[in-house]
């Protein structure tokens, strides 16, 4: 049986937070194992970098490699997404943390989010239903949504329609990408930096370009 994966991006001592960065990946045939090489892996290294940058005198920043691709009825990646948190514990104890992730990776983000060290959550271009809001007890988490209006893979109207219901009892605020797809390429760094601001501010308190370097 194929196990999760933590990879590091920044460690530093006495870290005041810790943000957990969430892949994407379509399913495929079998229990196929994800490979850190596969574009759905690569396209969250620069976004834990740009975290990193932000906060890193002050954040732990770790990457999550899923035990399988996809999303099916046996695994699914909010097992691996408490995995991730339980290591977090383990390693810094009772401090605050964000998740942080695209596509299923997004969706596995939200739906990990009741665990009690879990104070907010950057859903980018995340594959959602409306109706997952049912499979929740969200109350006074922080969630920001960034979705690019030219999303032909995760439907901007599903993310709306779950940040609607999300919103009544948390605060929730969803970040428009005119020119963005679901790959975040052509908009990239208005993805990142929405996701550095959001982890900072909620984090520390503070926005990514007050963090020293």
């Amino acid at each position: 049986m194929s196990k999760p994966r933590l990879v590091p991006v920044r460690q530093p001592l006495g870290a005041e937070g810790v943000v957990v960065v969430l892949h994407g990946g379509a399913a495929r045939r079998g229990e196929m194992m994800v490979s850190p090489a596969q574009l759905s892996v690569l396209r969250m290294i620069p976004v834990a970098r740009r975290i990193a940058r932000a906060g890193r005198r002050r954040i732990a920043v770790y990457r999550v490699l899923n035990s399988y691709r996809g999303w099916d009825t046996r695994h699914t990646p909010v097992e691996d997404a408490h995995w991730a948190l339980d290591q977090v514990a383990e390693r810094y104890g009772d401090v605050p943390v964000c998740l942080v992730g695209h596509s299923l990776g997004g969706r596995a983000a939200i739906l990990a989010a009741g665990r009690s060290s879990v104070r907010g959550v950057v859903a980018l271009a995340a594959f959602v239903y409306p109706n997952d809001a049912d499979r929740l007890a969200l109350r006074d988490r922080r969630i920001l949504f960034v979705h690019g209006l030219r999303d032909r893979i995760a439907p901007v109207q599903r993310a709306r329609g779950l940040a609607a219901r999300l919103a009544r009892r948390n605060q929730v605020d969803f970040v428009d990408v005119p020119g963005g797809k679901h790959a975040m390429l052509a908009e990239h760094r208005t993805f990142e930096r929405a996701a550095a601001d959001f982890v900072t501010a909620t984090l520390l308190g503070t926005t990514a370009e007050e963090c020293p370097r």
